[in-house]
């Protein structure tokens, strides 16, 4: 659905309506039906999530997204990359984000 709603700039607002449907609303996000509804209540054609949703067209490209980054260190969430090559999992606090960016900062610029 996220990779749909991307197609229109609109990614962010799936986003926002998943995220409130599963941890605000405890609404079930692996019902078609229900993700159906989300997308229609966040202003999305609820048929054209039902026909998204029924033909799995996003399908490979959400499983290949999940394979790299699964393949470079990432686990769960939260998970944040620096310059491509930084990683940093888990909720980490202020101090360790701030001696990441100090260290990166210190690095010479790459031309």
């Amino acid at each position: 659905m996220i990779e749909w709603a991307d197609e229109n700039n609109r990614q962010h607002d799936m986003q926002m309506a998943l995220f409130t449907a599963y941890f605000s609303d405890a609404r079930d996000v692996s019902d078609p039906d229900m993700l159906a509804d989300i997308a229609a209540q966040a202003g999305f054609d609820r048929s054209q999530a039902q026909a998204v949703l029924a033909d799995g067209r996003y399908g490979a490209n959400v499983r290949a997204m999940q394979q790299f980054w699964a393949g470079h260190g990432i686990t769960g969430v939260p998970a944040m990359v620096f310059q491509q090559k930084h990683l940093m999992t888990g909720a980490q606090g202020v101090e360790a984000y701030a001696t990441l960016l100090r260290s990166l900062a210190s690095e010479p610029a790459k031309v």
